[in-house]
Formats: C-alpha cells, structure tokens, sequence
C-alpha cells in the first residue's frame, strides 16, 4: 500500500534540494551571528553598583572592580555574595542575549549543530 500525501508535502529532489539550500543558509547565519555575539562585551553591575564586570561573548571575564567599602575582612561573606550574583548575571545575560538573537533565525526551531 502506498501513502498518498496532500498536495504542497514532499515535492520529490527539488523540494529536498530548497530545504538543503534553506538549511545550509540557515547554518551560514548562525554562524555569522555567533562569530558576532562571541565578540560583544556586556557590563554587569551588582550590589548596587559596587561590583562592576565586564564579559565577553564567549564567557571570559575581561574586568572587575569592586568598591574599596565593599572589601570587609570582617565581611567576607558579602563581598563573596555580591560578587556570585554579579558573575550570574554577566552569564546569564551572554546566555539570553545568545538566544534571543538565534531564535530571530531559527524561528524558535530546535535544531541540533545550530545553538
């Protein structure tokens, strides 16, 4: 028995050969946009303003400094909460941004070899 499909689906070699063109187009943009977003940097503040990082694209922080008030022998463990949330947030900013800017390409499509 064979399956019949609707009108529009399948399409044979030259359908197959625009959805490989579409594909490798698709790779070549995600590509070009990583190249891209590796090489922004993002400036993070936390506690205030009393931690300051900078951090690239691919992750790597490029700067921090920290207000002199901040550094406490006293009070280690607030100088050290400030800091988690500020190297947290410098993540998680690289890591949204990355995906917003995807998405705008991939059309929400979860494709292995393209995120």
């Amino acid at each position: 028995m064979k399956a019949r499909l609707p009108k529009g689906y399948g399409g044979g070699p030259q359908n197959m050969n625009s959805m490989i063109r579409q594909a490798q187009k698709m790779q070549e943009e995600m590509e070009a946009l990583q190249e891209e977003l590796d090489a922004r940097e993002y400036d993070i503040e936390s506690g205030g303003g009393a931690v300051k990082l900078k951090i690239s694209g691919t992750k790597e922080i490029l700067s921090l400094e920290i207000e002199p008030d901040l550094v406490d022998p006293e009070d280690i463990e607030t100088l050290t909460d400030v800091l988690i949330a500020a190297f947290n947030a410098a993540v998680k900013k690289v890591d949204d941004t990355n995906s917003a800017e995807q998405e705008k390409i991939t059309g929400k499509l979860n494709m292995p070899g393209l995120g």
